[in-house]
């Protein structure tokens, strides 16, 4: 309702300054505008009867608006016997007015205009006031009122009903959007008109869609993390049991609590680090430093000849090997996709750094194309049917520096190619 009242009070706010305007172009400016071809159309008016007036001026007298006066060679004055209705002043004074072949002059607030014709018999003037142009201009006005005020009641006509559809939308996109978490909400408005509203109220299903699938993917990793984390605590919790009730060996059961631990450990500094994430992506610290992704690649590499020996690795390097980002970042990119190439990879690894783009080869298995899109979506189950956050870390950590990953299946093999 308060939405309605303001747009009510905006429209008629509108609807004021039209009339106003309106009134100060048609009353004011217009006026001023037309008054020179008024004042023409007088002098012309005032013109004409000079030409009947000879030597008598009771014969002159054609138009009770208009005062004549005739000084003849004698410098005889004679004047019309409407003078004083006209002007009050004696013929005399009239005559100090006069200084052009025609023109206008003001007495007492009133403006007065005259015309000459001069000749062997003497000077003829013929004499007006404004009245003659108050009177065309009312004229006028009185034409173009009652279209203007039917044009203007036509247009408020319009604008109510426009406003009512207006009000009407916003009233449907406000229940629409405060329905954003109700999934038994029905929309049933139908759009007469496509226009920006229509678009409006797609992108608020568009909304309503990605915040639902927000909310599922949040429940979905909410579990998967749940999962990760109780699966080796339980196996901890259980081995301990086993050791409390004599069933196995102290020794054995060791090796297998430090085994969950430490999957437990990578999985909260997986968490952490995504955390972590956020907030260097805050403080904008990365954007100036620099890596030589070549030294740090013969550091990390060495870790992971231990891990699998039986993988061949293999380095091909460019002339540039220095990237946006800090050391720390990078190895952590690095560890995540070679962590992933150790549980696939088959015999080979290769890294290639050529024109400003990292591409990382391992000659495992295709990964299913109907996977491939969501490979870097946290916790959205991958290959192998696993779980996990290295990718999606991976992923999120080159956009801070500016760059792409992607991900394509080759003949033999999988290539991520970060550029």
């Amino acid at each position: 309702m308060k939405v309605k009242n303001k747009l009510l009070r905006q429209l008629l706010a509108f609807a004021i300054s039209v009339c106003l305007i309106l009134y100060i172009s048609l009353g004011i400016i217009l006026p001023r505008i037309l008054l020179p071809i008024y004042e023409k159309n007088i002098y012309q008016y005032l013109a004409q009867p000079l030409e009947f007036i000879q030597n008598d001026i009771d014969s002159a007298v054609l138009d009770e608006e208009v005062a004549y006066i005739y000084v003849t060679s004698n410098d005889e004055i004679l004047y019309s016997n409407n003078m004083s209705q006209i002007i009050s002043l004696s013929p005399e004074q009239i005559l100090s007015y006069i200084n052009n072949d025609y023109g206008k002059f003001r007495y007492l607030d009133k403006v007065y205009y005259y015309n000459t014709s001069n000749s062997k018999y003497g000077l003829k003037i013929a004499i007006t006031n404004n009245d003659y142009i108050n009177n065309i201009r009312l004229d006028i006005f009185s034409s173009l009122f009652p279209i203007l005020f039917l044009t203007i009641l036509l247009i408020a006509l319009l604008m109510v009903l426009w406003s009512h559809n207006l009000i009407k939308k916003i009233e449907y996109l406000k229940v629409k959007i405060d329905n954003l978490g109700n999934d038994d909400y029905n929309d049933d408005y139908a759009y007469k008109t496509h226009d920006e509203f229509e678009i409006l109220s797609d992108a608020i299903d568009n909304i309503k869609k990605t915040l639902k699938e927000q909310e599922e993917y949040k429940n979905q990793m909410y579990q998967s993390i749940s999962h990760d984390l109780k699966t080796p605590l339980t196996v901890i919790k259980s081995y301990l049991e086993a050791i409390d009730d004599g069933v196995l060996n102290p020794q054995e059961a060791k090796c297998v609590i430090k085994e969950q631990v430490n999957k437990l450990e990578i999985k909260v500094h997986s968490l952490l680090y995504l955390n972590k994430l956020n907030y260097i992506k805050d403080t904008n610290s990365y954007q100036n430093d620099k890596v030589d992704i070549k030294q740090l690649l013969d550091t990390l590499i060495t870790k992971f000849k231990i891990q699998r020996p039986d993988l061949q690795f293999k380095i091909n390097v460019g002339n540039n090997t220095t990237f946006n980002g800090t050391e720390d970042m990078w190895e952590a990119i690095i560890d995540n996709i070679l962590n992933n190439f150790m549980r696939y990879a088959k015999k080979r690894v290769s890294i290639t750094i050529k024109n400003e783009s990292i591409t990382f080869y391992n000659d495992g298995e295709n990964i299913d194309e109907n996977i491939l899109n969501d490979i870097f979506t946290p916790y959205k189950k991958g290959i192998k049917g696993e779980f996990g956050l290295g990718l999606s870390i991976v992923k999120k950590t080159v956009s801070l520096f500016g760059y792409e990953i992607s991900v394509k299946n080759e003949k033999k093999g999988v290539t991520f190619t970060i550029k």
